[in-house]
């Protein structure tokens, strides 16, 4: 049964994709890390046991007591003779003061910020992000997932103020497909395509066999003419045989992704949201919450987490594929931030993620069509105008 379902998963994806089908890499181990404290310490330890490469691409990073931790890990790296790189969001680090940056230069990091301002490409620079979460050691082991670099996300903080988010970590085959994404932002950003250093260029050694997880790379950026990160979504769905569940915090999904879910229940696939109450971004609860009502008529299933702040990304496609990195559901993630999400195939690591989101789902608030319904006119009013701006948040 499993193989039957890979199987159509691949057909559906070259039916999508004809020309870019994602190589399968398929000797993987791979590791789920349930919340901030268990990822961090993974991540720490990483950094700290490194022999010769550290690559960083972070949307966001704060100058807080994570964040200087991480300065200082790295800094002492760089001592022990690591070449460390590090990529950062202009505009999602706008708040983390130059000296913080600054600081990490002159111990020996080296800095790429990503699209910083520049009005001599007119006003597309402004909205374009990178949106990526990942760090790659030694070209071996690979860190992604929803994590930011900050206390909120490193469960330092009360549950109202704390981000519930999700980690993983790759060794094996994939590891070098997303060193060589790293390095073709690196590269892309600097203008400097024709540069290399050779290190760079040394052959490539196969990964050892250290693994059964089937794990294909899924990046996704406002350069490609198509959505490969919607796509992603929208095929697992279709391959979708008995349940599908999905996290996310930003829940913008668009028609395709609605009536891709509501084709699901109708074939008899089980589907549950868990989205949440509150957010960091107020707008994008009332853009979300607009959706409800076809989704609810249709049979989906809507949780509210309340607790924490939701933050996690991830879709289990019948408790044994889970599509998981830093995308949401959202159309800023489809379509103009730079995303790097995994598919992978794995039963034990499926069934990780489902108990997971199922202790969430009982805990959360479950979303009742007839109390949505009467939410009042100014909300829907509300709702209306966010629409109109829907594309841009």
């Amino acid at each position: 049964m499993h193989k039957k379902r890979f199987s159509r998963f691949i057909r559906l994806m070259g039916r999508l994709r004809p020309l870019e089908l994602p190589v399968t890499h398929r000797h993987n181990s791979v590791e789920l890390f349930h919340g901030g404290r268990q990822f961090f310490e993974a991540f720490f330890s990483a950094i700290r046991s490194a022999e010769h490469t550290i690559l960083l691409e972070y949307y966001l990073i704060h100058n807080d007591r994570l964040g200087s931790g991480l300065a200082l890990e790295l800094a002492a790296a760089v001592e022990r003779g690591v070449s460390v790189r590090l990529i950062y969001d202009y505009i999602g680090c706008l708040e983390t003061p130059a000296s913080y940056f600054k600081k990490l230069s002159t111990k020996g990091v080296k800095l790429l910020p990503f699209n910083v301002p520049s009005f001599q490409r007119g006003f597309y620079w402004f909205d374009k992000r990178d949106h990526r979460k990942m760090m790659i050691v030694d070209d071996s082991l690979a860190f992604l997932g929803g994590f930011n670099i900050g206390d909120e996300y490193a469960g330092c903080m009360v549950d109202k103020l704390s981000f519930r988010d999700l980690g993983f970590s790759i060794r094996g085959e994939a590891v070098s497909e997303l060193r060589a994404i790293f390095l073709n932002t690196w590269h892309g950003e600097r203008d400097d395509n024709k540069v290399r250093h050779a290190t760079e260029e040394r052959p490539r050694q196969n990964a050892s066999k250290i693994g059964d997880a089937a794990v294909n790379i899924i990046s996704g950026g406002p350069r490609q003419r198509r959505s490969y990160i919607r796509e992603a979504f929208q095929v697992n769905i279709a391959s979708a045989t008995e349940e599908i569940l999905i996290a996310t915090p930003y829940f913008v999904p668009g028609p395709r992704i609605i009536r891709a879910l509501l084709r699901a229940v109708r074939r008899g696939v089980r589907v549950q949201l868990l989205l949440p109450a509150r957010s960091d971004v107020p707008l994008m609860l009332l853009l979300g919450r607009s959706s409800y009502t076809a989704l609810l008529r249709g049979g989906v299933e809507i949780f509210e987490l309340e607790r924490e702040i939701l933050h996690a990304k991830v879709m289990l496609i019948d408790a044994e594929r889970a599509v998981i990195g830093s995308a949401n559901l959202d159309q800023r993630s489809f379509h103009r931030n730079f995303e790097i999400n995994c598919v992978v195939d794995n039963v034990q690591f499926g069934g990780q993620i489902r108990e997971l989101l199922q202790e969430e789902i009982e805990g959360a608030r479950l979303v009742e069509l007839d109390v949505h319904e009467r939410r009042g006119v100014l909300v829907r009013i509300m709702e209306r105008v966010v629409n109109l701006f829907g594309w841009f948040l």
